[in-house]
C-alpha cells in the first residue's frame, strides 16, 4: 500500500511539472514578433513613390500571407525635417515567418507588378535615402498589439513611438521588469492611453532598448493623458521605488500621424 502512493505522488509530481512545462511554454508561444521599418527619405517624389508602393503593392501582398493590422505612419516633423520618414509595423507569429517574407513576396508576381516602380528604381532615383529595421518581441504582460480605439480623424490622431535605452542589458532589464512586474503597463492601460504594442528590442540600431507605442485622439488628447499619467499616485510611488532609479539613460519620442491607407 505504501508503494502505491509512493508511484501515485510520483506520478502526481510529473504531471504537475509537465502541466506547469506547457503552461510556460504556452505563455512564451503567445507572444507576438514585430518588425518595425523605417524608410529615410528626403522629398515629395520619393513619398509618392513609398505611398504607391506600401498602398498598392505591399499591403495587399501581406494580406494574401494572412497578415493584418498593418501599420504605415509619418513623422509630424516630415514637413519641416530634412530628413523624413515612413514607419511601417507589421506582426508577426514567429522570427520564422518575418525570415520566410521576402521569400514568399519574391513569389508573388502581382505583388512584383504593383511594386514594380519601387522594386525596380533606378540608381540615380531611388524611393529613399536609407531604411532600417527593427525586430521587436511583445512583452509579457500585453502579448499582443491591441487596435487603438479612436474616433476622429486619421489625419488629426497622434501616435507617440517611444525608445527607452539603458546603459547597459541588466539596467535596460530592469526597465523592462518595471514595465512588467511594477505594472508600468496596467497603469497606462488604466489611463487609457491606447496603446498598440510594448516590447522588447531583439535587434536595432540603439540597443539595449524597448520600444513601445501609445495613441490619441489629438495633441491636446496626449497632453492632457501625460498630465494625468504624471499626477498619478501609481507613477509617483513607481517611479521613487528604489529597486527602479537610473534605469533609462536615453529616450527618444516621435510623433506619427497614420497614412490614410494605414490599418492602424
Amino acid at each position: 500500500m505504501k508503494n502505491k502512493y509512493v508511484v501515485l505522488f510520483r506520478l502526481f509530481i510529473v504531471v504537475a511539472f509537465s502541466l506547469n512545462a506547457i503552461s510556460v511554454y504556452a505563455g512564451k508561444n503567445d507572444r507576438e514578433y514585430y518588425k518595425l521599418v523605417v524608410y529615410h527619405f528626403k522629398n515629395a517624389a520619393q513619398e509618392k513613390v513609398l505611398d504607391n508602393y506600401f498602398a498598392n503593392a505591399l499591403l495587399p501582398a501581406l494580406h494574401k500571407l494572412k497578415m493584418s493590422n498593418i501599420g504605415v505612419f509619418k513623422a509630424l516633423a516630415n514637413d519641416t525635417a530634412a530628413d523624413k520618414t515612413i514607419y511601417v509595423f507589421m506582426t508577426f507569429k514567429s522570427l520564422d515567418d518575418i525570415q520566410n517574407m521576402s521569400g514568399q513576396l519574391e513569389k508573388d508576381a502581382s505583388y512584383q507588378t504593383a511594386g514594380s516602380e519601387y522594386i525596380n528604381s533606378i540608381f540615380s532615383s531611388p524611393p529613399y535615402t536609407r531604411m532600417e529595421t527593427m525586430i521587436l518581441y511583445a512583452f509579457p504582460l500585453a502579448p499582443k498589439m491591441q487596435l487603438p480605439q479612436l474616433k476622429s480623424a486619421k489625419s488629426e490622431r497622434v501616435y507617440e513611438l517611444r525608445s527607452y535605452e539603458g546603459a547597459t542589458e541588466k539596467i535596460y532589464q530592469n526597465k523592462v521588469t518595471m514595465f512588467n512586474v511594477g505594472d508600468e503597463i496596467g497603469l497606462f492601460k488604466r489611463l487609457n492611453f491606447n496603446a498598440v504594442f510594448y516590447s522588447e528590442v531583439l535587434a536595432g540600431s540603439k540597443m539595449p532598448n524597448l520600444m513601445y507605442m501609445t495613441t490619441f485622439e489629438n495633441m491636446e488628447d496626449r497632453e492632457k493623458h501625460w498630465k494625468a499619467f504624471s499626477d498619478d499616485p501609481q507613477w509617483k510611488k513607481l517611479v521613487a521605488a528604489p529597486e527602479y532609479q537610473n534605469n533609462v539613460s536615453h529616450a527618444d519620442i516621435i510623433f506619427l500621424r497614420p497614412a490614410g491607407y494605414s490599418e492602424l
